[in-house]
């Protein structure tokens, strides 16, 4: 037997208001939705030349017009009106940012939110958003690298100390801590899958379905084989169209699937109705 959770993602992307966002997420929570993600840009651009490698199209679909709150900023607010619900990011680009900052802000969600966050992180992909940052494109992936480890050592709430190509922390503390945070990687580019096995505690596959999970699987296979670790530590969460049911779902969790993310736009005009029918067709059984 096995227990699949469910989450809804993206839960700050397209908000009419903030009591549609919280009233959103209370009733997943009252239905038994295990959680909710959210996307992150902080811009959209008016156009772009970077291509969005997770859609044939290049494009991601959403309009610059379009309501996108900041991840953590929406799931501080979901936290405050939820209490079981954990709370992921799908992902936040982490080497675009103050990795300090980052920390501060996530580690001061995980103690609001009674220890509810999951931090999926990723290494973006969006060229035209790192330059508004003020942040260069390139090395991105080392960065990234190095701005995991750093974190940790900000989150063990001990002395900092991390000499780096890219940062020089020395001689504070930063609390509260948040140790048992939990990493997510998203992405199946480059090297996803050896940051997720040397890194993280789950694994965000950029796919919706079981056959192309199953192709990914053994990529993280070896490389947790690689750095001696085992694969079955790793939570595994991808996106479901919400279609074909209990068997569908049981498809994903031959797979490895640990939890299915349906995209809100699967949901259809009336995603209340949308998420009753689905916790009484999968969540139920």
């Amino acid at each position: 037997g096995y227990r699949m959770k469910l989450g809804l993602v993206p839960i700050n992307v397209g908000v009419a208001s903030i009591d549609q966002m919280t009233e959103l997420a209370q009733h997943a929570e009252a239905l038994g939705f295990e959680s909710v993600w959210t996307f992150e840009h902080v811009i959209t651009p008016v156009d772009y030349a970077s291509k969005y490698p997770y859609d044939r199209s290049g494009k991601t679909g959403i309009e610059p017009e379009s309501n996108f709150l900041d991840p953590l900023i929406a799931l501080t607010h979901i936290a405050a009106v939820t209490t079981t619900l954990r709370l992921g990011t799908g992902v936040n680009i982490l080497p675009q940012v103050s990795p300090l900052y980052l920390a501060k802000q996530v580690a001061s969600l995980e103690f609001a939110s009674r220890g509810r966050v999951e931090l999926g992180l990723g290494i973006g992909w969006l060229r035209e958003e790192y330059q508004a940052l003020g942040v260069p494109f390139e090395r991105r992936g080392a960065r990234f690298d190095d701005y995991v480890e750093a974190l940790r050592k900000v989150w063990s709430g001990d002395e900092v100390e991390h000499q780096s190509e890219f940062l020089s922390w020395s001689g504070f503390k930063s609390n509260p801590a948040a140790e048992s945070l939990r990493i997510v990687i998203g992405g199946d580019k480059g090297r996803a899958f050896e940051r997720t096995a040397r890194f993280a505690q789950g694994w965000f596959a950029p796919t919706n379905s079981a056959d192309s999970l199953r192709k990914g699987m053994r990529s993280l296979t070896e490389a947790c084989d690689a750095v001696g670790r085992d694969p079955a530590d790793i939570e595994i969460t991808c996106m479901w169209d919400a279609r074909g049911g209990v068997a569908e779902v049981e498809a994903f969790a031959a797979a490895g699937a640990n939890r299915l993310l349906v995209p809100l736009q699967a949901l259809g005009s009336e995603p209340l109705k949308a998420m009753e029918t689905l916790a009484r067709d999968v969540i139920a059984s």
